[in-house]
């Protein structure tokens, strides 16, 4: 496939374009930092004319798309004022949503994010793991945007039965080079209670976007991505019952299997996250 990713240059950006290179596909990058060159188109994600220009063809880098990979973003809480934040991000993901519409593009990947959950977790979750059952419960301005663009794909989605939008609640993204942080938070569970103790490594959900481009079929769906185990070395069923006694288990949990239930992600996409922090370096 011809595969734009927008945020090309971001942590997990630069993950999503190598792994869909890797497996065949022509990709160019936009965003709106990145070095120039082939490959990469500089382009303001939040201007609507400048993204269908973009997604229609360009001179000498493609004339035409398969699929987009949405990644742009301000990609957490607290670096922008909230307001400014909910606004770009939304502007973003209305521009590259329409623009693929407009320039007949049928297949559309997103990054949501885990935060829909209900994090950070001051209050407990109703069950755990947390799937994709449970109803979304932002908490602040950045989770608040995430929903309203999933909304969007939804909405988007019945207008056009054609189309295809899948979106991707990431946990934490992680590059190998963060690992070397897991081991400081050993000694109290309660340091990352607050998305039940979940990550992801960049290059399983570089593996993920891949898959949900190769199977989903028309209409919006979204999953839960995130690494098969935790950020801790203890087992996940002494975690719930050193911080969350009172949550009811879906089910027996082993070892320290994730808490953020990416079930329906192997069912349904194939996904088979293959990178442990306790990987040997």
């Amino acid at each position: 496939m011809r595969i734009a990713v927008t945020g090309s240059s971001g942590k997990l950006g630069q993950a999503v374009v190598t792994h869909l290179v890797e497996t065949g596909h022509s990709v160019t990058g936009l965003d709106a930092v990145g070095a120039p060159g082939e490959g990469f188109v500089r382009v303001d994600l939040a201007d609507t004319a400048q993204v269908l220009d973009a997604l229609s063809g360009v001179e000498e880098r493609y004339d035409g798309l398969d699929a987009v990979v949405h990644l742009a973003a301000s990609p957490a809480p607290g670096i922008r004022p909230d307001t400014v934040l909910l606004q770009d991000n939304l502007a973003m993901t209305i521009a590259v949503f329409q623009a693929a519409r407009r320039a007949g593009i049928s297949r559309i990947v997103h990054a949501s994010s885990e935060t829909l959950l209900g994090l950070p977790l001051t209050e407990a979750p109703p069950a755990a793991p947390i799937d994709e059952s449970q109803p979304t419960r932002p908490n602040f301005m950045y989770a608040i945007g995430k929903h309203l663009e999933e909304e969007l794909g939804r909405k988007l989605c019945r207008l056009d039965p054609a189309l295809s939008i899948t979106g991707l609640r990431f946990s934490n993204v992680m590059a190998p080079s963060d690992y070397a942080e897991f081991d400081s938070w050993q000694h109290d569970p309660a340091v990352r209670r607050w998305n039940l103790w979940g990550y992801i490594d960049r290059r399983d959900g570089a593996h993920a976007v891949e898959r949900a481009l190769a199977v989903r079929g028309p209409g919006y769906a979204t999953y839960i991505i995130a690494a098969a185990d935790t950020v801790m070395r203890r087992d996940s069923a002494e975690l719930m019952a050193a911080e969350f006694p009172d949550v009811p288990l879906a089910r027996p949990l082993v070892g320290r299997e994730t808490l953020l239930s990416i079930d329906a992600a192997r069912r349904d996409l194939g996904y088979a996250p293959s990178h442990s922090w306790l990987d040997p370096a």
